[in-house]
Parts: structure tokens; C-alpha cells; sequence
């Protein structure tokens, strides 16, 4: 029996879309549905029953029931009823502020650590030097999430999310390609869980950062956009008919290795002319050093900030990178007819002055139409976390778990 899924494009709400006609189990259709009216809550809290129902189309019934069993595994909590002029006053709802997630961003060298609520709010965060063993570094940040687990004795820990600057094999969840990592033949989420006893969800860092555009609402009624990750490398994500696309062995989006100079540097993967050896921080970085061999730049933040200041060769040096960018960017468009580009990294606090440069090198050779509009997203850091936290709220939901499996979890922690 083919049943109905319903879609909600409410106001500072993230649109679900299945994106294509499917046979759905009346559980599949009813862990839907949950993930809806908890995404409604947190975009609208505190919130009625009554106004869940209109918001979502749901029956009264139907909500009800969905909210009885939120609570009931602890994701949303009864606060005080609603001052009405008549009738019945009703019981609001929020988020469960007493639920949290531990989060890591990896990144050559060193990992961003927080603790993040339900509602994307950090509680804390810190940052921690990491060995390029990667044993050694993943006991590290074991060892570091521990440590701020036990700093909030009063919350309860959902589980980990983990930001990764490779790709991430969605079923085995192993790093199976970090080219700027070299972690992929270590069993990063085996050593965490074993350490914390949590829960423990790996994505790729460009993946994590869309999700974190399209869980806390910032991109409601865009199906088709590609986010752009700029760091030592440059990553992608594809948002296709309002699914985020994985590929086979969650390889899809790897734009940054396509070589686009044969005779170009050699880049992290093994090949010459990645994308990325030109479109990069390191590139920017190199280019400098080019120009500056006796004073070069060792951080982009550096280079950034002589930017600001007028320093000729570091502008010149970001104006290479932001070309490179842009022409990269031709091929995704082209592959891809995104309606939106999204574009996070460092080199987005001068985006002012790169913006327009990326744009007119990716409006250089449309094929036809108008270019995607282009934008500097949300701070790339804070992106990595909050979408890692969105990773773990995205896993052990009701829809997810439905379509993938449920996976297994150690047992002191919350069985959502």
C-alpha cells in the first residue's frame, strides 16, 4: 500500500522532501512524521500541540502521539502552560535542554572539541594538538571529550559526531579517503567508542557543514546547491532534489581531486593539478611564498590579515586563489545546475573583496542561463561542529534509522 508522506516548508523550518515517489511501511511514514514535528519544535519552541498540528498538517491525534513519544525517549520536555484570554491553556514544548552531543572537527594537527545542545548552542569548546599517529591522536581526543563529558555532570551525552576532511564510507563508517589526514587504514569510531561507551557517527566535513545549513534552518526551499569547503583542501557537498548526496562508498562530490592542470603540483592524493592545489589555503599560502620567498606566510590567517591591510603581494596572492576557486567552480555548475553555491572557510572573512572575482570566473563559461547565486555560508568552525551535532540528532532518529538500519550502541547510553 502506497502511503502518503507529508511535507513541511514552514516558516524557519527545513523542508523534507523525499525527492521521489516511494512505497513507504506505515513506520517508515510514522518515523517521518516524527522527524518533522521534532524539527517543527525546535524551529518554533515553545510550542503547543495544537500549533504542531496546524504547522505540519498532522492530525491532533497523530501529534500527540508523536510528542508522547519524544518525551518519553527525552528529546523534548513539558514547560509551562500558555497564557490564553480563553479556552484551554495549552502545555508548551521546547527542546531538552539536558540533552547534548560531544563533537570534534579533525584537521591536520590539531581537533576543535565542543559539547553542543539541541539547539546548536556550544557550552564549551577547545582546541587540541593531535600526533599524525592516528592511534595516538584518536586516544587523544578520547581522552579530551572525556574530560569535557565530565565537566557537565548535569547533561546527558546523546553521543559523538565527528567531522572528517575526507570521505567517510557510509555503511562501514571507516575513513576511506583523507589525502591532508592519512588516517584511512585506522578504525577511528571502533577506538572512540570503546573509550567514551558512546554512540560515535563519522561524516565528511563538507557533508557535515550542509547538514548543519539545512538542520538549523538557514537554506528552507533550496533542493539543488553545492557547499564548498576551503581549507588545506577544498571539499564539497551536493544537496540534489533536496537530498544530500553520498555515492557509492560515499565518494560523491570529490571535485577538489579532479586535475585540472596536468602539469600542476602534486596534490595529497597522488595525483598532479587537483582542483585543490590551486583553490586551496595551502595554494594561497604558496602562491605568497612565491612572491614573499624571504617573509612567507605560515597560517591563511596571516596571510588574510596582511591582505586587509593592503599588502599588494598577499592580495595578490588571494586573488589567485579566489580564481582558482572560481574556475574550479565552472565544472561543478556545470555537472551539477546548482540554484545555489555555498562557499565556507577562511577565506570568507574577506569575502567582500573575493566574492566578486569567484563570481565572474564561474560566470566566465555558463552554458546556459544565469549563474548560481554565490555566498559566503555560516562560520566554516562553527559549521563543522554544529553539523556534526546535526549528524548525531540525524542518525538516531526515527527516519534514518527506518531506511538505514539501526545501528548498534553501547549500553548506558540513550536509546532515541
Amino acid at each position: 500500500m502506497k502511503e502518503t508522506v507529508r511535507s513541511v516548508d514552514g516558516q524557519g523550518s527545513r523542508r523534507i522532501d523525499l525527492a521521489y515517489v516511494k512505497l513507504a511501511s506505515s513506520e517508515m511514514a510514522r518515523d517521518i512524521n516524527r522527524d518533522i514535528v521534532l524539527e517543527l519544535i525546535r524551529a518554533n519552541q515553545p510550542v503547543g500541540r495544537a500549533e504542531l498540528a496546524r504547522l505540519s498538517g498532522l492530525q491532533p491525534s497523530t501529534v500527540s502521539a508523536i510528542v508522547e513519544q519524544l518525551l518519553e525517549e527525552g528529546w523534548i520536555t513539558e514547560g509551562a502552560a500558555a497564557k490564553r484570554p480563553r479556552g484551554r491553556r495549552p502545555t508548551m514544548l521546547t527542546l531538552n535542554a539536558e540533552l547534548v552531543i560531544l563533537v570534534a572537527d579533525l584537521r591536520p594537527g590539531q581537533a576543535i572539541l565542543a559539547v553542543v545542545d539541541l539547539n546548536g548552542r556550544f557550552l564549551s569548546r577547545e582546541s587540541v594538538p593531535l600526533a599524525s599517529d592516528a592511534e595516538r591522536a584518536t586516544i587523544k581526543i578520547a581522552e579530551a571529550l572525556d574530560a569535557m563529558r565530565r565537566q557537565h555532570p548535569d547533561k546527558r551525552v546523546e553521543g559523538v559526531g565527528i567531522s572528517v576532511p575526507g570521505r567517510v564510507n557510509p555503511e562501514t563508517q571507516r575513513i576511506i579517503l583523507a589525502p591532508n589526514l592519512h588516517w584511512a587504514d585506522f578504525d577511528v569510531k571502533k577506538t572512540l567508542m570503546e573509550r567514551l561507551n558512546l554512540q560515535v557517527e563519522l561524516e565528511n566535513a563538507a557533508n557535515a557543514c550542509l547538514l548543519s545549513e539545512l538542520w538549523f534552518g538557514r537554506m528552507d526551499g533550496v533542493r539543488n546547491a553545492v557547499l564548498i569547503t576551503v581549507s588545506e583542501g577544498v571539499g564539497s557537498a551536493i544537496l540534489a532534489n533536496g537530498q544530500i548526496l553520498a555515492g557509492r562508498s560515499g565518494l560523491a562530490g570529490e571535485f577538489g581531486h579532479i586535475p585540472i592542470d596536468p602539469n600542476g603540483p602534486v596534490c595529497g592524493c597522488g595525483q598532479r593539478g587537483c582542483w585543490e592545489t590551486f583553490a586551496s589555503s595551502k595554494a594561497a599560502l604558496r602562491y605568497y611564498e612565491e612572491l614573499e620567498p624571504e617573509h612567507p606566510a605560515t597560517r591563511i590567517q596571516d596571510l588574510l590579515k596582511l591582505g586587509e591591510e593592503g599588502n599588494p603581494k598577499a592580495l595578490a596572492a588571494l586573488e589567485r586563489q579566489a580564481r582558482a576557486l572560481g574556475r574550479g567552480l565552472r565544472l561543478v555548475t556545470s555537472a551539477l545546475s546548482p540554484e545555489v553555491v555555498l562557499v565556507i572557510g577562511d577565506i570568507t572573512s574577506s569575502w567582500t573583496r573575493i566574492a566578486p572575482i569567484v563570481e565572474e570566473e564561474m560566470a566566465a563559461t555558463m552554458l546556459a542561463g544565469t549563474p548560481p547565486r554565490l555566498a559566503a555560508a555560516s562560520d566554516g568552525e562553527l559549521a563543522r561542529l554544529r553539523g556534526a551535532a546535526a549528524l548525531v540528532l540525524q542518525r538516531h532518529s526515527g527516519y534514518y534509522r527506518s531506511t538505514h538500519g539501526a545501528r548498534e550502541r553501547p549500553r548506558n547510553t540513550v536509546n532515541a
